[in-house]
C-alpha cells in the first residue's frame, strides 16, 4: 500500500513520518531523494549550476541549498525552472524505491505500507499514484514559529515561502485525510498512531 504524505513547511510531516516508521511503516522521504539526484557528477547537478551560477555551489562542490532557495523561493519563474530539472527525477527515484521496498517486503502476510513524505506530492501529480493521499495542516502562526526556532528563519522568509506553496485547501480537496497537526509534538505522534492503525486496517482490507 502506497502512501502519499503531504503538507506545507514546518506543518509537522516528519514528526509524523517519524512515529510511521517506528511503528513499521517503511519511509521514502522526497526531500531526501531531492539531495540525491543533486550530487556532485549527476545530470542534475550541472543543470542547476548551469541554470544558477557558480553562487549556488559551495566550497566543497555540493549544491548550496539555502542558496538556491534564496534565489527560487518567492520568484515564480526561477521556482518553475528548478523544479522541472529536479521534480522528474526526484518521482523516477521515487519510484524505484517503491519498487525495490516493494519486492523486498512481498512476501509478508499483509501488504506493506510505504510512505511516500512529499511536500510538492500534489504540485508535482504525484499524488495521482498513489493508493491514498494524506495531508498534514496546522495554523499559519504555528508554521511561523516552528520554522523561525528550527530554521533561524525571519518571519518574512517564512510567509514567502508559505505563500510559494500551494494552499492547504487545495492539497485538502484531493486528499484522502487531512490532519490538523497544530498541537504538540506529542499530540502529533498520537495522530500518527491513529493514523497508522486506520492505514493498517486498509492493508488488510486490501
Amino acid at each position: 500500500m502506497i502512501v502519499g504524505l503531504t503538507g506545507g513547511v514546518a506543518t509537522g510531516k516528519s514528526v509524523i513520518a517519524d512515529e510511521l516508521a517506528r511503528l513499521g511503516a517503511v519511509i521514502i522521504d522526497a526531500d531526501r531523494v531531492g539531495h540525491e539526484i543533486i550530487e556532485p557528477g549527476t545530470e542534475a547537478y550541472a543543470e542547476v549550476v548551469e541554470e544558477f551560477g557558480p553562487g549556488v555551489v559551495l566550497p566543497g562542490g555540493a549544491i548550496d541549498r539555502k542558496a538556491l532557495g534564496k534565489i527560487v523561493f518567492g520568484d515564480a519563474r526561477q521556482l518553475a525552472k528548478l523544479n522541472s530539472i529536479t521534480h522528474p527525477r526526484i518521482i523516477e527515484k521515487i519510484k524505484e524505491k517503491i519498487k525495490h521496498e516493494m519486492e523486498l517486503l512481498s512476501s509478508g502476510e499483509q501488504e506493506p505500507i510505504i510512505v511516500v513524505n512529499a511536500a510538492l506530492l500534489v504540485e508535482s501529480g504525484h499524488y495521482k499514484e498513489m493508493d491514498t493521499v494524506v495531508v498534514i495542516s496546522c495554523t499559519e502562526a504555528e508554521q511561523v514559529r516552528r520554522s523561525v526556532e528550527r530554521d533561524g528563519a525571519s518571519e518574512a522568509e517564512v510567509l514567502g515561502r508559505i505563500a510559494a506553496q500551494m494552499p492547504t485547501e487545495e492539497k485538502s480537496a484531493v486528499a484522502d485525510r487531512t490532519i490538523e497537526n497544530s498541537g504538540t509534538i506529542e499530540e502529533a505522534r498520537q495522530c500518527a498512531r491513529t493514523l497508522y492503525e486506520e492505514l493498517e486496517a486498509e492493508a488488510r482490507r486490501r
